[in-house]
């Protein structure tokens, strides 16, 4: 398996040794096309792997530059062109910028409770005022997560990421059912379940050690995290 690095700087697969053999032929790729194989770091050319030997020492120099890979990714022909999995990493620091993203937006309200009700009155104005302000602020966040995820596959932790959630089977955008409802929502009621739901999100962190690094959530939603 081998990751192209596209023209327009970004990378793509893995794809198979077989499927770039039909882009050489095609004046998709040619044997100067920047490549990596699965495992290692080094980017290398295609010309210095002997899979692809058979195409000569001048096909690289005859061959049509290659073109960006985002545009070949749009055609239908070439369906199985995958994108690479987002680092575990980045997902991880994602979920961290989110949550501090929601704890910063309760900040102001949080504050006002607690001034209000420092004496132990808890229906005073201020705190009253600072479980509005709350929910307030948790509500403009979420709908502004929700129409992230439902038009880009980002939430603002994965958007600063660079990371990107899309359809396992065609790299489109998930919407608001694959990225929200099924993703966030039927995976936080599972979550909820007394017992189970403790056990169900171990094993949900845990997949993220797949090869595929897709999450229980990410299998039942039918997506994947990539890099953007």
């Amino acid at each position: 398996m081998f990751t192209i690095l596209g023209a327009d700087g970004k990378e793509y697969g893995p794809v198979t040794a077989g499927k770039l053999h039909e882009w050489i032929a095609g004046g998709r790729a040619n044997l100067q096309t920047k490549a990596r194989r699965a495992g290692e770091t080094e980017w290398k050319t295609l010309a210095d792997y002997p899979e692809f030997g058979e195409f000569g020492a001048n096909s690289g120099a005859s061959a049509p530059p290659v073109p960006a890979l985002a545009a070949i990714a749009e055609s239908p022909a070439i369906a199985s062109l995958e994108l690479v999995p987002a680092e575990r990493g980045a997902r991880f620091l994602a979920q961290l910028i989110d949550g501090l993203t929601s704890l910063v937006a309760i900040l102001p309200g949080a504050a006002l409770l607690f001034i209000g009700s420092a004496g132990g009155n808890k229906t005073s104005p201020l705190a009253i005022g600072g479980f509005a302000l709350i929910a307030l602020a948790l509500i403009i966040l979420l709908g502004f997560q929700i129409y992230l995820l439902a038009t880009r596959g980002q939430t603002i932790g994965k958007r600063l990421m660079d990371i990107k959630i899309v359809n396992f089977a065609d790299e489109s955008n998930p919407g608001f059912v694959k990225a929200f409802l099924l993703r966030v929502f039927v995976n936080g009621l599972i979550g909820a379940v007394p017992v189970v739901g403790f056990a169900y999100s171990l094993v949900d962190i845990c997949f993220i050690f797949r090869d595929d690094r897709r999450c229980l959530h990410d299998l039942i939603a039918g997506t994947k995290v990539v890099k953007a």
